[in-house]
């Protein structure tokens, strides 16, 4: 049992070892899709990233942004709280804190449903218009910046093959 013990302790450092000095062993992907898959996410994480900190000086998150995008897309009305959450590009499974932290900053309203009054509507406001309006040029251009070192032909191409790998309803 001790030369097993001894074996055992001795291969997992060298194998640390071998992770320190760069000769990380990967798992073989097993297929193209689970390589796609996997550059897919991997992308979409590091673009996020970059995103974060970019808005991160104008006391936003990506989250805040797309919520406020969608609300000022739906109009002076709004939309149902959980019809903001369905539309995030990034799935937030607490809408109702999301919603709670932009109103406590004066860029969202809430109200009651008229027919149901069971429904929260949250609407942008004045000040979270206002918030978009400056920042809609400057993202314009750090997005194109992210994705500028791709051809219009590869980002149409690149556009194309994500809509094909998920179909839309």
């Amino acid at each position: 049992m001790r030369l097993l013990t001894v074996l055992v302790v001795t291969t997992n450092i060298f194998l640390m070892a071998e992770a320190l000095r760069g000769k990380v062993f990967k798992a073989p992907i097993a297929s193209p899709q689970e390589r796609g898959y996997l550059a897919l996410l991997r992308t979409a994480d590091r673009l996020e990233g970059k995103m974060a900190e970019w808005l991160k000086p104008h006391g936003l998150s990506p989250t805040q942004y797309n919520a406020l995008r969608i609300l000022r897309g739906a109009g002076p009305d709004g939309l149902p709280c959980t019809e903001v959450g369905a539309r995030m590009i990034s799935r937030d499974s607490d809408i109702t804190r999301l919603v709670d932290r932009l109103e406590k900053r004066g860029l969202v309203a809430r109200s009651r449903g008229k027919k149901d009054r069971r429904v929260v509507r949250a609407s942008i406001t004045r000040a979270g218009l206002d918030v978009l309006r400056r920042l809609d040029q400057p993202v314009s251009e750090f997005v194109r910046g992210l994705m500028g070192n791709l051809s219009e032909r590869s980002l149409q191409e690149l556009v194309q093959l994500l809509e094909e790998a998920v179909p839309q309803k």
